[in-house]
């Protein structure tokens, strides 16, 4: 036969297991899931950058997602005219489809399917004056956008710097 004072240290003892135990489930439920990442990367230098806007895989509604586009970030690779730009998405970005905005004008018309794409960097710094003649910009923003049909899943945003100014 147990002692009443052995049977109450016990009784405490598991309760103040059950406690922890669902304190700590509580904070795990608590802890937000990371967005997928997209990659930038110029010969040995890399950059990677969470969303800016995503839902969990949800669709972003249209006003926000313009609003999204527009944002600014500070996350920056140097890229040259010789360089070539890889850009990389998680594989579940892949398969929806993924595309390039700069400055939030699409490079592309049609959504890549694959987990990477390479671009020559001058692509990216080239624009054309009013009177027709080309400049040369200093720095310009992509924005990569996972898109299933048309609607937009999530925004990742990188500043890419011209390396031949």
């Amino acid at each position: 036969m147990l002692h009443p004072q052995s049977r109450r240290t016990r009784t405490l003892r598991t309760a103040t297991a059950l406690g922890a135990v669902s304190l700590g489930l509580l904070a795990l439920s608590a802890c937000e899931k990371p967005t997928p990442r997209a990659t930038a990367t110029v010969g040995s230098s890399t950059i990677s950058t969470e969303a800016s806007c995503y839902r969990d895989g949800k669709t972003i509604p249209q006003k926000e997602a313009r609003k999204c586009l527009s944002e600014k970030t500070d996350k920056t690779i140097s890229v040259g005219s010789g360089d070539k730009l890889r850009i990389g998405v998680e594989p579940d970005m892949a398969e929806k489809g993924w595309l390039v905005f700069v400055n939030g004008r699409p490079l592309l018309p049609d959504p890549m399917k694959k987990t990477y794409y390479s671009f020559p960097g001058e692509v990216f710094f080239q624009q054309q004056g009013a009177q027709g003649q080309m400049t040369t910009k200093k720095s310009t923003q992509i924005s990569i956008v996972e898109a299933d049909g048309g609607d937009f899943k999530g925004v990742w945003h990188i500043k890419l710097k011209n390396d031949d100014d």
